[in-house]
């Protein structure tokens, strides 16, 4: 499990767009890297569409924002497309980021159990360390309240 102050895993997925994405590319700038479970459903929605308003506040802080779901690239660029969203998504088909962050987890709802991505935002320091966990996260200002820990 990890914790705040460790290395940040790198990860090498595609993005909405299909091209390569290196988390290590970001390296001397500030990452709000989230995870969340499926695109284009109501709180994966909330929460990225609150990113996109507060981008501009993340920027300013030199802080760029990078969303990862499980979803095929051509479901994040849809996603993308509908919402605006100014930021990358990554396509972790292999659930590789997921277990490497540790957020592929068993969940259960109403009885039902079956793996998923447990929604969690990791923010990661300019020197790649993990500054902040914030697990088990609410979508609605969940944005505001990584902007306000910044």
């Amino acid at each position: 499990m990890l914790k705040e102050g460790d290395e940040a895993p790198d990860i090498h997925l595609r993005t909405d767009t299909g091209e390569e994405f290196r988390l290590s590319a970001l390296k001397g700038k500030r990452v709000v890297l989230y995870f969340y479970p499926k695109a284009d459903t109501p709180g994966c929605t909330v929460e990225a569409c609150e990113f996109r308003d507060d981008l501009r506040a993340f920027a300013g802080k030199g802080t760029a924002v990078v969303g990862v779901s499980p979803d095929k690239p051509e479901a994040q660029a849809k996603f993308k497309r509908k919402y605006d969203l100014p930021f990358p998504l990554l396509a972790d088909e292999e659930k590789a980021a997921a277990q490497a962050y540790g957020v592929w987890k068993e969940k259960n709802l109403y009885g039902k159990k079956s793996m998923g991505i447990e929604r969690t935002t990791f923010v990661i320091a300019p020197d790649g360390r993990i500054e902040k966990i914030y697990n088990k996260v609410k979508a609605k200002g969940h944005a505001a309240e990584v902007l306000a820990g910044l």
